[in-house]
């Protein structure tokens, strides 16, 4: 604990749905909820007007439909909430050498190894100070707590919430703490609050009233003795710059069961690819591959392979995906697939085996040739020429191009309107409102799936540089 309350905690409010909304002019004060929107989607955030409805995160989205029949669904853009994350964490870092990011719109900052907060006065200047800087350079809001541990800053920014400051001072946190539920406390869940809730202990300050022997009874010593120190206020986990990556992965929940072996083996092939990109985005490598698998009763099975060494080679993840997929029955159907990679280190170990296979692959290729004659296949007919058949079926018509999706949220433009996004589909027609971020709420038009003037489009920076037209 310190004496000073200069560990600074930021939560973006709302983040994905306040990106949705200052990139969406017209969805700025409406009830936006981001998340999966097929049968089994799940909400990642809500908006604070779709909150008042009831939904929040984790929520199946069926049920959040529910609630909440007339808000804007939209899928998730992760490209553009990476890139306002950017934005944030680089003001973060200007503060000071010591920040400890948890998501894409949260982190932990020292503000004394920065020196530039010392006190209490200080330290509210500079939380005022960044707090308007991120509105300058994102146009969104973001809850500070300030405090003189991680905890305490933490609980501090989620009563600031939304769009505020709250500073703890040292020697005021029992007071602070003591009305407050129990499950404000980290590491006490919905299961550990009802044990706690039958044994009459519903806030933090009959948590102390009860006493550290009274807990470890209860929930056992580990846990019994940190959760007696949280509610004392007490926490001296410093602020740590590098949390180091423990794995990386990726997973699909379907819509529908899947049954088709095939196509099951290439959701796991197309996972596999995923999670490298992922991989090597984080400048990683990996040794144990991981295969997760939800059947349809709910039942889930991990699988993993630990190779000899790290890699970062998309066909050496794919084939240890398939080799794991071999061992589950996928029967009765599955519902969710998952690849991950474990193990991680900042070098790679050549799979020579992986190696190996490439080399005969390429040497059966060459040994093959280009030559149609040598390899035994007939020379192409041509209508009237001399090679042609005569009684021969008419080559196949090729097989149409798939309807084109819209995902509802997604960017697209337009030669003629320009930029917009995806308000729905169907039936063979799009609907796009026109408009960009900064702007006033654009116009509506409905367009044919197929329309070559319309394009999938990258999302526009929230500002400084969007389009005018």
């Amino acid at each position: 604990m310190r004496a000073a309350p200069t560990i600074l905690h930021l939560d973006m409010d709302a983040f994905y749905a306040s990106v949705e909304q200052a990139s969406k002019p017209s969805l700025l004060g409406k009830a936006v909820i981001v998340g999966g929107l097929g049968p089994r989607g799940v909400v990642a955030t809500a908006s604070y007007e779709a909150r008042r409805f009831g939904v929040h995160s984790a929520m199946p989205t069926a049920q959040a439909r529910r609630l909440c029949p007339n808000g804007a669904y939209l899928i998730p853009r992760f490209t553009l909430y990476r890139q306002v994350s950017d934005v944030v964490m680089a003001l973060l870092r200007e503060l000071s050498p010591l920040v400890e990011p948890l998501s894409l719109d949260e982190a932990f900052v020292d503000l004394e190894a920065g020196g530039v907060a010392f006190d209490a006065g200080s330290a509210r200047a500079t939380g005022e100070r960044l707090r308007a800087d991120i509105r300058a350079a994102t146009g969104l809001s973001g809850s500070v707590g300030l405090a003189g541990s991680k905890m305490l800053a933490k609980v501090a920014s989620e009563e600031a919430k939304p769009a505020g400051l709250l500073l703890i001072e040292p020697g005021t946190e029992r007071e602070l703490l003591a009305p407050m539920s129990v499950r404000t406390l980290p590491g006490v869940g919905p299961a550990t609050g009802e044990h706690l809730r039958r044994a009459g202990i519903t806030t933090v300050g009959e948590l102390v009233e009860a006493g550290e022997d009274e807990l470890v009874r209860m929930v056992g010593r580990a846990h019994g003795t940190g959760l007696y120190r949280m509610a004392l206020g007490l926490d001296d986990r410093p602020v740590v710059a590098e949390r180091d990556a423990k794995s990386v992965s990726v997973e699909d929940t379907f819509d529908v069961d899947l049954h088709d072996r095939v196509r099951i083996r290439g959701e796991v092939q197309r996972l596999a690819d995923r999670c490298v990109q992922r991989l090597r985005g984080s400048g990683h490598s990996g040794r144990t591959i991981v295969l997760k698998v939800r059947r349809y009763d709910f039942s889930t099975l991990t699988r993993s392979e630990t190779l000899r060494g790290p890699t970062d080679d998309a066909a050496v993840v794919r084939e240890a995906a398939a080799r794991l997929l071999e061992a589950v029955d996928t029967t009765g159907g599955v519902r969710l697939l998952g690849v991950g990679v474990t193990g991680l280190a900042d070098y790679t170990q050549e799979d020579l085996f992986a190696q190996s296979l490439a080399a005969e692959a390429q040497a059966a290729d060459e040994e093959g040739g280009t030559d149609g004659a040598a390899g035994g296949a007939e020379p192409e007919a041509t209508d009237g020429g001399a090679g042609a058949q005569e009684g021969a079926e008419p080559p196949a018509e090729a097989p149409e191009a798939p309807e084109r999706r819209w995902a509802a949220g997604s960017d697209v433009r337009h030669v003629l309107y320009g930029p917009g996004w995806v308000q729905g589909s169907g039936v063979g027609r799009v609907t796009v409102r026109f408009e960009q971020p900064g702007s006033e709420p654009g116009r509506v038009r409905t367009f044919r799936v197929d329309d070559p003037e319309l394009e999938p489009s990258d999302p526009l920076p929230l500002v400084g540089d969007a389009e005018t037209d």
